[in-house]
């Protein structure tokens, strides 16, 4: 009977591969704003309210008279849609103990020979070897900027500017970085496993990417009685609150 026991610890050989990397180009959209600003400050009225509305009592609520508006800001948030794959051939060392009879003076595995120990009152053989693995992880994210993950609902749909790159030039759109999408996911993916000795083949691929830019409007509104103020973020498309 054989049994497989912890590998011992191991470090990747000098002759590892390079990782072979597959990634698309990148695609960008940018949604179109459908509510107007001035419509928005209307919408807000019935909300504005509830932003300093700490509790129930009447008496320590603001009176909509003295939430006063201060300023309106257009931006675009985005988010990243992606769907890759990591995949990994490779080797880890292993040790195999063989349990034998009594008796046994030796085991022949030609063209090598092992001499029995005695451990807590069994005859065993140790016989050192190399186990091959294949790993192979995929994964389809939404993500927002920070590499976190998001809901596909937070994306509105409508139709997209038909220029992007004109569009983020003429809103003054700040643009995600270069390969901050291909670094999360690849963060999450690519993975070599902690026992590996050697690589056979290893293969990270990005098969979509894709930035989605959407319209949001920030607003800021103070409560004069105290100074205190707060931030209000609405979809510029759907009109409905951001949390």
């Amino acid at each position: 009977m054989t049994e497989t026991v912890s590998a011992e610890p191991v470090v990747i050989s000098a002759v590892t591969p390079s990782t072979k990397e597959k990634i698309v180009k990148r695609k960008t959209i940018v949604y179109k704003a459908r509510v107007d600003p001035d419509l928005i400050e209307v919408a807000c009225e019935k909300l504005k309210k509830q932003l300093f509305a700490k509790f129930a009592f009447s008496w320590f609520q603001p009176k909509i008279e003295e939430i006063q508006f201060v300023s309106l800001e257009k931006y675009y948030e985005p988010y990243i849609v992606i769907s890759g794959r990591y995949f990994i051939d490779y080797l880890r060392k292993s040790t195999y103990t063989l349990k034998v009879p009594e008796g046994v003076r030796e085991v022949i595995l030609r063209p090598n020979k092992y001499v029995p120990e005695t451990v807590k009152s069994k005859r065993i053989v140790k016989l050192q070897g190399e186990e091959r693995l294949v790993n192979e992880i995929k994964a389809f994210l939404v993500l927002d900027k920070n590499g976190q993950d998001s809901s596909a609902d937070n994306i509105p749909l409508v139709s997209p500017e038909k220029k992007p790159e004109k569009a983020i030039k003429e809103f003054g759109i700040e643009e995600l970085a270069e390969n901050a999408d291909i670094n999360f996911i690849k963060e999450r993916l690519s993975k070599r496993p902690r026992d590996t000795y050697q690589i056979v083949e290893e293969v990270f691929e990005v098969t979509e990417r894709t930035v989605i830019y959407c319209p949001r409007y920030r607003l800021m509104f103070r409560w004069m009685k105290t100074g205190e103020e707060k931030i209000l973020v609405l979809d510029a498309v759907t009109a409905e609150r951001v949390k």
